[in-house]
């Protein structure tokens, strides 16, 4: 026996790494590399190139993770004290904040430019014009920051006034998912509306997985909107949504039908919400020729189709609850919605 080495680490090593004639023994399973190599051949030999998922190129795509980072990034600018790198003492703000802009910048730029290889809407690009155009984008929505911000400042209000479990602004802006996703809404928007292809929806499904709140970057969204709760709402691309409007959990703005696919693409399908309406729990109002009206309240778990008038109260119709024991039905009553039901929540 090896000095340092016992019997029972001799085997283990056996067990778990041996090389003999062509053969390894990784943790107790004989691997022949004949075989494996006859795999990876016939695996790689299927990446033609004949089907939409064969790319094999890895360094010519936007890197999700790469987004991920630059959302996360724009935080610190959009609220700057609020996402800071804590890891970097700062002695001067200015300059950190400097820093910071020409490192997203930069990023920005890089992932631009690999996006715009994907935009058929654009044509053919040359690498010098995608260069160019990504510069020319990066350079138009940092010039439109100041307006994201002035925005999200308005959303942020509207939360605070919305809501009166809130009990400060600055517990809105760290714990809300609501205006998580807003904010991401707000960056892709912008990117949205200069024709950037794939990151605007690769942030605004970042936002998703983590406040399970979707809203499609191709949205219209005005000032002064709230979102309460939040989970599992959903908005549309061209929903068109006005000043001063509250969603709460479980709402859908959505289309009618898809069943037209890709012919449907650029036509209004989805709903238009005037100024100043409620949209409460569980609602789903579908359809592109579907307006509601200002001022208008949507009572929960309402499902509607078609325009409603400004200034109205829609409500499910009276509901009638059954109480049952021992799999026996006592009896059922019928549960009233007055004018005021709205204001319990």
């Amino acid at each position: 026996m090896t000095v340092g080495h016992s019997e029972g680490q001799g085997y283990q090593h056996d067990r778990c790494h041996s090389v003999i004639k062509g053969v390894k023994r990784i943790m107790g399973n004989i691997i022949k590399e004949d075989e494996i190599d006859s795999i990876v051949r016939k695996v790689y030999a299927d990446l033609d190139g004949k089907k939409n998922i064969d790319a094999v190129s890895i360094y010519n795509k936007p890197d999700k993770a790469e987004v991920r980072e630059l959302v996360n990034n724009l935080f610190r600018v959009i609220y700057p004290g609020y996402y800071r790198d804590r890891s970097v003492k700062i002695y001067n703000p200015k300059n950190t904040f400097a820093v910071t802009v020409e490192d997203i910048f930069y990023h920005l730029n890089k992932q631009v430019f690999l996006a715009l290889d994907f935009c058929t809407k654009r044509g053919t690009m040359t690498e010098k014009d995608r260069e160019e155009e990504s510069y020319r984008i990066c350079k138009v929505f940092f010039e439109r920051i100041p307006v994201i911000r002035e925005y999200i400042e308005s959303d942020l209000l509207a939360a605070y006034d919305g809501d009166p479990a809130a009990g400060c602004l600055e517990e809105i802006i760290l714990a809300y998912p609501g205006l998580v996703a807003i904010t991401v809404y707000r960056i892709a928007h912008e990117l949205y509306k200069l024709m950037v292809p794939v990151l605007p929806r690769l942030m605004t499904e970042y936002a998703h997985s983590e406040t399970g709140i979707d809203i499609h970057p191709g949205a219209e969204i005005d000032k002064y909107f709230f979102i309460d709760h939040g989970t599992g709402i959903v908005i549309g691309e061209t929903t068109v949504i006005g000043k001063n409007v509250k969603i709460y959990q479980g709402v859908t703005l959505g289309a009618l039908s898809t069943r037209g696919g890709q012919k449907l693409s650029g036509k209004k399908r989805h709903p238009t919400i005037c100024d100043n309406v409620t949209i409460y729990a569980g609602a789903s109002i579908l359809g592109g020729d579907t307006v509601i009206g200002e001022n208008t309240v949507i009572g929960g778990n309402t499902f509607i189709t078609r325009s409603i008038d400004a200034n109205t109260i829609v409500s499910m119709k009276n509901l009638e609850m059954e109480y049952r024991n021992n799999g026996k039905t006592r009896h059922t009553e019928e549960v009233g919605q007055s004018d005021e039901w709205y204001y319990v929540i």
